[in-house]
């Protein structure tokens, strides 16, 4: 009896194929994410836009308070021009 443990190396057929699939998978995941930031991108430039507009306060509350007023307005101009670029009514039907 052989007490030698026998590890085969695998083929390197095999060895480059897993290295191709682990890097398709990662770039297809990296693609997700670029894609998922790219998306978000819009609303944290407006968050950090605000964030500027009210940066003369002094007290976190009332700093909020304006990013929270600034980027309702914000969003309300934003919802406004997409709907005159589609055509479309904001109203329901």
């Amino acid at each position: 009896m052989n007490a030698r443990p026998n590890f085969a190396f695998p083929g390197s057929t095999l060895t480059v194929a897993t290295a191709a699939l682990a890097t398709v998978i990662a770039l297809g995941i990296l693609w997700g994410i670029v894609t998922l930031f790219q998306s978000r991108g819009a609303p944290m430039e407006r968050l950090v836009t605000a964030e500027r507009a009210c940066a003369q306060y002094t007290y976190l509350s009332e700093r909020h308070a304006c990013m929270n007023g600034w980027l309702a307005a914000s969003q309300r101009q934003i919802v406004a021009l997409e709907s005159k670029s589609d055509g479309t009514s904001t109203t329901k039907q």
